[in-house]
């Protein structure tokens, strides 16, 4: 019996380089239906094909521009191919992509002394997404429960906060309260206690002698940047100290100059036990996460007992070295925190004139709308005809994080974009 064929041909692939000299280039209509048939449902993305970018602009396929104002995430704080990024990652791929760990390679050392230097913190766990980081600070805090403070072997609790983001792992959403998240995933890992957040008693109440951290985002997200009382984060480190458990920080989104400072901790000037980073530190151009720690906490990891074949290879370190370069300059910093100050202003100007409520801190904002003029996914869909970026989160709710390249004259164009579109 024949086999089935695995491969369309060249010509029929979506993008693929042997099909572009001949083909007939495909509109965005072609290539979102295109993809229906063959690519999981996971996204519901706003209907835009973008095919080139540079800075804070992308152009779709048919050569339409629109301004980025979500940064994928703030995995792009420094925009689009930012020459230096870019020169680093042409470099190191003319040199050496990968080894595993089973080797050492040449650029990793460099990569970990500059994080832990950037951060304030000894040692640095190499992963790559977000989610990795995430699970790798769980199984460094439970081991650390176990091996230092005591706690007796599968009795360690976490400590978390209600409408948190750390990514969608069957661990992670176990601890979410995202029902669109959890619906059908179970059965979930248990040894999470979940408290309000912004909710210093409550997350007293939770903490006891089996409890081996405290993981927070200092600036929740996904949940449409909610951005604590002054004194929390501070809180929240005291607590920890006095209980004898770990201060987990997740700064994935946060992190890495997006609020104006080198983390969203620094706003307090606290210093978490473990930091999480990822996004940023991958400039946009390759995935790169860390776990970054005190050297008694992450020194209980020993060979064998976690490791990723990715995680820390060449090109990675390469990228992610320049990233903590430009960031050692305080530009990107400055820069979050005094165009923070004109999208305040211009979200301020907004508010009762199709805009609810806000919340902002260096260039991240979640913007509320006047449910009467739509959902944040109506919202998304005009400001894209008006050539801006935006993504929704719950509700009639959208977030604002362009990258820290933007000019003031681009962030003011983008606020008048967006009171056209309540208009």
């Amino acid at each position: 019996m024949t086999a089935p064929t695995r491969t369309a041909p060249a010509a029929a692939r979506v993008g693929s380089p042997a099909a572009a000299p001949d083909a007939a280039p495909r509109s965005s209509a072609e290539l979102i239906r295109a993809e229906g048939p063959v690519l999981a449902h996971n996204y519901h993305p706003l209907p835009v094909v973008v095919a080139r970018a540079e800075g804070v602009w992308v152009e779709d396929v048919e050569g339409r521009r629109y301004l980025d104002m979500l940064a994928g995430y703030s995995a792009l704080n420094f925009g689009h191919r930012h020459p230096a990024l870019i020169e680093a990652a042409h470099r190191q791929l003319d040199q050496l992509t990968l080894t595993s760990r089973a080797f050492h390679n040449d650029r990793l050392a460099g990569f970990a002394e500059g994080l832990a230097e950037l951060t304030g913190l000894d040692m640095v766990l190499p992963m790559n997404t977000g989610a990795e980081a995430v699970e790798s600070g769980i199984k460094v805090a439970r081991k650390w429960a176990y091996d230092v403070k005591g706690v007796p072997d599968g009795q360690a609790t976490i400590v978390v906060a209600a409408d948190n983001f750390h990514g969608r792992t069957t661990t992670i959403i176990g601890f979410s309260n995202d029902e669109t998240a959890r619906a059908g995933f179970g059965p979930f890992t248990p040894g999470f206690r979940v408290v309000p957040y912004n909710d210093l008693a409550a997350l007293e109440a939770a903490v006891d002698e089996t409890t081996a951290a405290v993981l927070i985002e200092p600036i929740q997200g996904e949940a449409g940047v909610n951005i604590p009382d002054d004194g929390y984060l501070t809180g929240v480190r005291e607590l920890t100290r006095r209980a004898g458990c770990l201060f987990i920080a997740d700064e994935i989104q946060s992190g890495l100059g997006r609020t104006g400072s080198t983390l969203a901790v620094d706003h307090e000037s606290v210093l978490p036990d473990v930091l999480l980073l990822g996004k940023a530190l991958g400039g946009g151009i390759v995935p790169v996460s860390a776990v970054v720690a005190r050297r008694e906490v992450l020194s209980v990891i020993g060979p064998g007992q976690h490791g990723s074949t990715f995680g820390g290879n060449p090109l990675s370190a390469a990228v992610g070295s320049a990233v903590i370069d430009l960031l050692a300059t305080g530009e990107f910093q400055r820069r979050a925190a005094e165009l923070g100050e004109v999208l305040r202003t211009g979200l301020t100007a907004l508010t009762g004139k199709g805009v609810t409520g806000f919340r902002a801190r260096g260039l991240w904002a979640g913007v509320d709308i006047d449910p009467a003029l739509g959902t944040g996914r109506e919202i998304s869909e005009r400001l894209l005809r008006e050539g801006i970026l935006v993504k929704d989160t719950h509700g009639s709710t959208i977030r604002l994080a362009p990258p820290l390249t933007i000019t003031a004259e681009e962030l003011e164009s983008a606020l008048a974009g967006l009171e056209r579109a309540l208009g």
